[in-house]
């Protein structure tokens, strides 16, 4: 009874193991269906659908339409100005059966008052432009290196901080992306893909970049501030600009790994 106990349990984990590569071989192909709006029923035209597992994307037609590349459980993400953002798995059926319907919900927005709040313009340019606000983050950059550091504002704390990641870049790294090898590597994907692209610059709000790297905003914001970008650029970039700095820090992290 014994031996036949532990040879149950020795075939668990292969059980799980089979399992994973299973859901890891499923065939991919182009999966079509309609979004629509969940008030109305009318279809939605230029929703961005992105695969999140493929790392796809793709935009609705007139007709609410689109077509994705997608496996049997994969992860597909809605996103659509005024509606609210959607995520749905694939099933088997809805290969099966075709006709799939997603139905996004409108977002009820509340107008707060709006203060404006003009810069006195005179209509004299050399006048105007010592109006306009300026943005105090400053870079730093050292002769002989390719790489230059913003630290944010001109003090000494921005000076050391810029110093310290050039004299420990490695470590410092290694910390920050060592850890997320997997999401890490969805850099390079997402930026070959020119709908994700579009999508990522017209977003602010990291919502987006959170369900594709599968990190929390917490992590994107760490990211940042250790490769030395100023909260400015941290809280004003739009979400590709912020993917962009978190690849180019990758690459660097690359780089420095295999030396």
């Amino acid at each position: 009874m014994r031996r036949l106990l532990l040879i149950l349990l020795s075939l668990i984990p292969l059980l799980g193991f089979s399992q994973v590569e299973d859901n890891e071989d499923q065939e991919v192909m182009d999966f079509t269906a309609t979004v629509i709006n969940a008030q109305t029923e009318f279809p939605l035209e230029s929703v961005h659908v992105i695969n999140l597992n493929q790392v796809k994307g793709t935009i609705t037609d007139q007709n609410g339409k689109f077509t994705i590349p997608a496996a049997v459980n994969d992860t597909l993400y809605f996103s659509y100005l005024g509606f609210k953002t959607q995520k749905i798995r694939v099933t088997n059926d809805m290969f099966r059966f075709g006709n799939t319907e997603i139905a996004l919900t409108e977002l009820a927005y509340a107008l707060e008052e709006v203060v404006v709040r003009p810069y006195q313009l005179t209509g004299y340019l050399e006048i105007d432009v010592k109006n306009l606000p300026v943005n105090t983050a400053y870079q730093y950059s050292i002769s002989g290196l390719n790489t230059s550091y913003e630290a944010g504002n001109k003090s000494p704390s921005a000076v050391t901080k810029v110093l310290g990641a050039i004299l420990n870049p490695a470590d410092l790294l290694r910390n920050l992306f060592g850890k997320k090898p997997r999401q890490m590597r969805k850099l390079r994907q997402i930026k070959e893909d020119d709908n994700i692209r579009d999508l990522l610059a017209s977003k602010f709000d990291r919502e987006t970049l959170t369900e594709l790297l599968q990190l929390e905003k917490v992590d994107i914001e760490d990211i940042l501030n250790n490769c030395n970008y100023s909260k400015s650029f941290i809280k004003t970039a739009n979400d590709l600009q912020i993917l962009d700095a978190i690849s180019s820090c990758y690459e660097e992290y690359k780089v420095l790994n295999r030396n």
